[in-house]
């Protein structure tokens, strides 16, 4: 098995290691080799466990697997300086202690992907991102975990934020819902409706409300958001409030704003394609928080 293909400054962080133990003298021969003897074995059982009916031929293929989720665990059990890094290559399990992380941190990342995956816990394509094909340019394994990992805390949040806030909490990943839209929503609800859980009802009760002065300012919404995060686990909460966009209380200001032209024109006894043409109008635009389900 070739560790070493490409530049290392481009290639896995296990190259970038074991270049630094040799050019350093801090590597031997002998322990460079129980090294590779160690990614060998677990390619073999790594080509054993998911390829054996698909692809089992593919044996490099789960070479460079290997190779990935070990400079993946690498770096979240040491950094990514090399001169830390080594001493736990050295040991006798280093391999098998930073594949394991590696296959953890990628569990963890794939947790709600509802994708079947060949590997099963783990997402095939976040592992196809991990892996270290040297007809790769640049190996940005650790990269993709951390976005996946990133969608995998956004996901999260929103079905937090659907259990709390919304009448139906039923929510499919693949419906690829925005959070700061999701946090939008209920908090604009919130503020309409006195602290309600959200309907599929919004256009229609909007005309039986008045809308108070006090809720059209920047501050008091920014309130409104706090005091419904508070309500959320905090990891979460400060999940949502990294996502959320420097034009968030801006953006949601402009929808109340239009939440209350759309009203002015359903006590004007607009009818439903008026309406519908305003909307969309204005959608067009993107209004946070303004529901997009239709009405029947």
């Amino acid at each position: 098995m070739q560790l070493a293909l490409r530049d290392l400054n481009q290639g896995p962080y296990l190259t970038k290691v074991l270049a630094y133990g040799q050019s350093e003298e801090k590597l031997s021969q002998e322990e460079l080799s129980q090294i590779k003897s160690k990614a060998v074995l677990m390619s073999l059982k790594l080509a054993d466990k998911f390829y054996n009916k698909h692809k089992m031929h593919l044996l490099e293929q789960a070479a460079h697997d290997v190779i990935g989720v070990v400079s993946l665990g690498l770096i979240s059990l040491t950094g990514d300086e090399p001169a830390i890094s080594l001493p736990l290559l050295k040991d006798p399990n280093g391999v098998v202690k930073c594949f394991q992380k590696g296959w953890s941190l990628l569990t963890q990342a794939s947790s709600l992907n509802t994708a079947k995956s060949l590997y099963g816990d783990v997402s095939q394509s976040l592992l196809e991102k991990v892996s270290s094909p040297p007809d790769m340019d640049e190996w940005q394994g650790w990269q993709s975990y951390q976005d996946a990992l990133d969608e995998h805390k956004r996901q999260q949040a929103i079905s937090a934020l659907l259990t709390e806030f919304y009448l139906s909490s039923d929510h499919d990943p693949l419906d690829c819902l925005n959070l700061e839209a999701v946090l939008a929503e209920a908090v604009l609800y919130r503020t309409l409706f006195a602290g309600s859980g959200v309907r599929q009802d919004l256009k229609k009760r909007l005309g039986k409300i008045e809308l108070d002065d006090a809720w059209f300012d920047s501050d008091y919404l920014m309130v409104q958001t706090d005091q419904a995060l508070a309500k959320l686990p905090q990891h979460l909460a400060d999940t949502i409030r990294q996502d959320l966009s420097k034009h968030y209380t801006q953006g949601l200001l402009r929808t109340l704003h239009f939440a209350k032209g759309y009203r002015e024109l359903q006590m004007q006894g607009a009818s439903p394609e008026k309406l519908e043409r305003f909307e969309h109008k204005e959608g067009l635009s993107g209004l946070l928080g303004w529901p997009q389900y239709l009405d029947f």
